[in-house]
């Protein structure tokens, strides 16, 4: 039985965009592993870097295109809706990064959409052991998809340098 309702909307001219049933899929994975969640319905648009770096400013203060973005329902008080919220991902970063971290495309793109679904169903990566949970999680199910662990790389970063975090934004 399909839980997941997916608003897919592309908001740029690309090819190489997951499909409504790719997307469908991921979600599923992800509902999967949250049996209890009533809330089922996310909209995933498609941007260029121009809506990101707007989004990204905007919302989180960081004044760049970045790879997802996600953004909670927010339930009035005394009304029950089934909407989880709003990722937006950015398809010129997805596709730098999945070119210059040697993944296919739509790996890379898998994962992004279940990193912004964990973050809409609460789980983050503030804290190191959040992010080791977090990761974790993205790793079983991307496995159960068949997709290698992401955050395997041919030289990983060290998490105690002063460099970017390497984890997906949202």
């Amino acid at each position: 039985m399909t839980r997941a309702v997916v608003d897919r909307q592309v908001a740029l001219e690309a090819d190489g965009l997951p499909d409504q049933a790719a997307l469908e899929a991921w979600a599923e994975a992800v509902l999967a592993r949250h049996p209890d969640e009533a809330r089922t319905e996310v909209t995933v648009r498609f941007v260029d870097a121009a809506e990101s770096r707007a989004l990204n400013r905007d919302y989180r203060d960081r004044d760049k295109p970045t790879n997802v973005l996600s953004f909670p329902f927010e339930t009035p008080p005394g009304i029950e809706l089934p909407l989880l919220g709003d990722l937006a991902i950015c398809h010129p970063v997805v596709l730098a990064e999945a070119r210059d971290q040697d993944k296919a495309v739509h790996d890379h793109y898998a994962h992004m959409v279940i990193h912004g679904l964990l973050h809409l169903l609460g789980h983050d990566h503030i804290e190191d052991d959040e992010a080791e949970a977090m990761e974790a999680l993205e790793r079983e199910i991307l496995a159960g998809l068949g997709i290698a662990d992401p955050y395997l790389t041919p030289s990983p970063p060290d998490r105690d340098s002063d460099t970017e975090d390497e984890r997906p934004d949202a």
